[in-house]
């Protein structure tokens, strides 16, 4: 479990995150979500210790990590797993190579050893056989399991996933998510996911953190966020037609009103 309390940080003067608190509970996905300038990579990078809250607190497991000396928490980040963004891979380095890369840097582990388990983790992510190929050999959403095997191949407790689904399709954004919410119950991780991915809200949001402007503006699951009557949250999340009819659907559905499979008119789909 992770807790952030009353995190503020600001930048030349200016105030990013201001009072956020949050609690991030193991085996769930915890989502930070927000529109651009909100506030969320900041308190990512507070959490993870890239960034040094002004002040404030961050925990680990009850531990203070705001609180610890360094030796301290390189220990707690042996524990963590990241996702980057573009994938963060190496081009120059195979995909077993880059997979291996944490085990060479963390463990005295042999040779077989490490093969043995960065072959594990890739046969988790649907990823077998791949170990001679180059990143360049690789589609976009097989770059992303690459980057979820080397995330995970230290066994980590806490798993972060900045923007899992950028520049992936749709269906394979959903094979992301998928595959996120399997790792995370299957090891019993804690999981903070920075997204933009609305699907990824709708399905793997167990807790979901909105920043406004630097501050918590609501908090809640992905089930509460369907009723939810903030209208900074409906208008971020729900800003189309499309989606505010979505919503409005999903709702119905949800107080057992309309039976799914029936459109927006009431009429069975052709």
């Amino acid at each position: 479990m992770i807790e952030v309390r009353n995190i503020k940080k600001a930048f030349g003067g200016k105030t990013v995150i201001e009072d956020v608190s949050a609690v991030m509970k193991t085996g769930q996905c915890n989502l930070i979500i927000g529109a651009s300038g909100s506030g969320k990579t900041v308190l990512m990078k507070c959490i993870v210790g890239l960034f040094e809250p002004d002040s404030g607190e961050i925990l680990y497991n009850g531990k203070s990590f705001t609180a610890m000396k360094h030796e301290e928490r390189t220990e707690v980040r042996k524990e963590i797993g990241m996702l980057f963004q573009g994938g963060a891979l190496f081009d120059s380095l195979t995909v077993e190579q880059n997979v291996m890369f944490p085990l060479n840097m963390f463990t005295k582990w042999n040779q077989k050893q490490k093969s043995d388990r960065v072959n594990e983790v890739l046969a988790r992510v649907n990823l077998v056989d791949t170990n001679k190929k180059f990143p360049a050999e690789l589609s976009g959403g097989m770059k992303k399991r690459v980057g979820i095997a080397r995330a995970i191949v230290m066994n980590p407790k806490y798993l972060f996933c900045d923007e899992p689904n950028s520049g992936l399709d749709p269906q394979t954004s959903l094979v992301i998510d998928k595959l996120i919410r399997e790792i995370t119950t299957e090891y019993n991780i804690t999981t903070v996911v920075n997204t933009h991915d609305m699907n990824s809200v709708m399905e793997i949001g167990d807790y979901i953190l909105y920043l406004y402007q630097g501050k918590k503006e609501w908090e809640g699951n992905n089930k509460e966020i369907i009723f939810t009557k903030n209208k900074l949250l409906n208008d971020f999340i729900f800003a189309s037609d499309f989606l505010h009819d979505a919503k409005e659907m999903r709702m119905l559905e949800e107080r057992g009103k309309v039976p799914p499979g029936l459109d927006l008119e009431g009429q069975n789909p052709q």
